[in-house]
């Protein structure tokens, strides 16, 4: 829609860069909130963040770069041009996740800090996919729904002049509505590790949907993208915290 939003002489603004930050930045807040009701040290949220931070930006970038590994080997500049959009969230996650993981090792408490932590990473979606609808990344196949979106700015990363199906948008949708029953569950699913599951369900199972309706090139294995394999994937673990029974003490 509208990939720059400010050009400043030799600074250029991108929309992109702005809702990201935004995002994090909800993330840290609502994860801290968080962590102060279930009276974990707080303090310690800012900087598990940045690790998460530094963690899902590189799995992020480096599982788009792996998915189309051809054009990347033939522009290796491309790969530090972050501002032209090329991040999949899927990557970021399971990168980000396992360096929260590696900043929590010494705390005992794990799966609880993870509940902390999930509600911020639905908000922080919600927020993100803005930028990548701005910036044009992350786009549908061709549609002739009223809701359909045009793309006409030249430097967006969507193809020009083609009603195409907001998938950025469904997947911002997709987040604020898992933030919210996230909110809605989290007092009766009181046992830690359960809100994570809730999470990894209604992450995977919206991923595994929105996909079908994307266009842009994001890998494939048979019939299923690489990110779905990858909600799969992440479905399961989910469904176990979920559904599992508390252990007696």
């Amino acid at each position: 829609m509208q990939p720059i939003l400010l050009e400043l002489g030799p600074i250029t603004i991108h929309a992109y860069g702005v809702f990201i930050t935004a995002a994090f930045l909800a993330g840290v807040g609502w994860a801290m909130h968080e962590a102060r009701q279930r009276d974990l040290p707080h303090e310690k949220i800012p900087g598990v963040c940045l690790l998460i931070l530094a963690g899902s930006i590189l799995g992020a970038r480096l599982l788009y770069v792996l998915i189309d590994l051809q054009y990347f080997a033939a522009n290796p500049l491309e790969i530090f041009a972050f501002w032209h959009g090329g991040l999949v969230f899927s990557g970021g996650f399971l990168v980000g996740s396992l360096f929260g993981y590696w900043g929590l090792r010494k705390e005992t408490k794990k799966l609880l800090w993870l509940d902390c932590f999930v509600p911020g990473v639905a908000l922080g979606q919600a927020i993100g996919r803005i930028g990548c609808f701005m910036a044009g990344c992350c786009y549908g196949s061709k549609s002739f729904a009223p809701w359909a979106v045009t793309f006409t700015d030249p430097n967006s990363l969507a193809p020009l002049f083609r009603p195409l199906h907001p998938t950025q948008l469904y997947h911002s949708l997709a987040g604020l509505l898992t933030f919210g029953m996230l909110l809605l569950a989290k007092r009766k699913l009181e046992t830690p590790g359960k809100l994570t599951g809730l999470f990894l369900v209604l992450f995977a199972s919206f991923r595994i949907s929105i996909e079908f309706f994307r266009a842009d090139y994001r890998g494939d294995l048979g019939v299923l993208s690489v990110t779905q394999l990858i909600a799969i994937a992440l479905l399961l673990p989910g469904l176990f915290l979920l559904f599992r029974k508390r252990a007696r003490s």
